[in-house]
């Protein structure tokens, strides 16, 4: 059978109290924070530190859930699709970018140039055949 059938459809309760537990891992380290930005005897670095340690460790404690595994799958997936990719090289990207800014020009001009006709028709002609 297939693998992802097998898996479990949703989730436990130690998923959840997981997720709960990373939840105020990452609250935790954000009101810490803010907690000792007024002591002058704890330095910025130490707080940045400090709430970057909260959001690793919430993510390494998320991780082990369902929802986790499920991501981890997606990102590995997206990485083995994303060396499929065919990139194009450093020469192709500048001559289709020289074509589409050429193109954007003749565009703009010649809808610049019905603008100004329609303009003139509208304006100078049927408004002036009017009085």
């Amino acid at each position: 059978m297939n693998t992802k059938a097998e898996q479990a459809k949703g989730m436990g309760p130690a998923d959840i109290g997981k997720l709960a537990l990373a939840s105020i891992v990452l609250i935790a380290g954000i009101v810490g924070f803010y907690y000792f930005s007024d002591n002058p005897n704890v330095p910025s670095f130490a707080r940045v530190v400090g709430v970057i340690a909260a959001v690793a460790a919430a993510l390494a404690i998320g991780a082990f859930t369902v929802p986790g595994r499920k991501l981890r799958g997606f990102i590995a997936e997206s990485q083995f699709e994303l060396r499929k990719v065919v990139w194009p090289s450093r020469d192709e990207t500048l001559k289709t970018t020289g074509i589409i800014i050429v193109v954007v020009i003749i565009l703009s001009l010649l809808m610049g140039l019905i603008d100004w006709l329609l303009k003139t028709v509208v304006l100078d002609w049927l408004l002036k055949l009017g009085h």
